[in-house]
């Protein structure tokens, strides 16, 4: 199986925040902008993969600051580290000022997908291999995140989480 890069499963959306995907504040709701990273989450998994993914796990969210009825919003993910049959798919969120168009990060997310063959089980992804220092970066730190997902679901004894370990020493 070939391994792939990490900017072969970029997967960019734009979009503008309306009225109904506001709340009381006038800022987007949280759960209509985590369905949007998930819906661009899942197609850089299925880029990676060659096959349907399933959303598995949200691994971590950040909302770091409000996105205002009327910004647009851009979400960019991409494949960070496969694991087997999983991949781990980091997703950053930017608004952009209509006027300068500067943009500003707002969010960031990791998601977890599986590959599904035809029969709807589990099938082996690609390795990817990292190129720039932040897909290195985020390369390491999810096995990191995957070794202590494990360690807290009981699926793993600490003692053999070697990398959350290597933290410590």
């Amino acid at each position: 199986m070939k391994t792939k890069t990490a900017k072969e499963s970029l997967s960019i959306s734009t979009d503008l925040v309306l009225p109904s995907d506001t709340n009381a504040l006038n800022g987007m709701f949280g759960g209509e902008l985590l369905s949007r990273m998930d819906r661009v989450c899942c197609i850089a998994a299925q880029r990676h993969s060659a096959q349907i993914a399933v959303t598995v796990a949200v691994n971590h969210v950040a909302f770091n600051k409000t996105v205002p009825i009327g910004s647009t919003v851009t979400i960019a993910a991409k494949v960070s580290r496969a694991f087997g049959t999983s991949m781990e798919i980091y997703a950053d969120v930017w608004i952009e000022d209509r006027f300068s168009g500067h943009k500003t990060k707002v969010n960031e997310g990791i998601y977890t997908f599986v590959a599904l063959g035809a029969d709807g089980e589990k099938i082996t992804v690609p390795k990817l291999f990292p190129e720039t220092d932040l897909e290195k970066e985020r390369f390491e730190a999810a096995l990191r995140r995957r070794q202590l997902s494990l360690v807290l679901s009981g699926k793993l004894k600490a003692a053999d989480a070697t990398e959350l370990k290597s933290l410590f020493v």
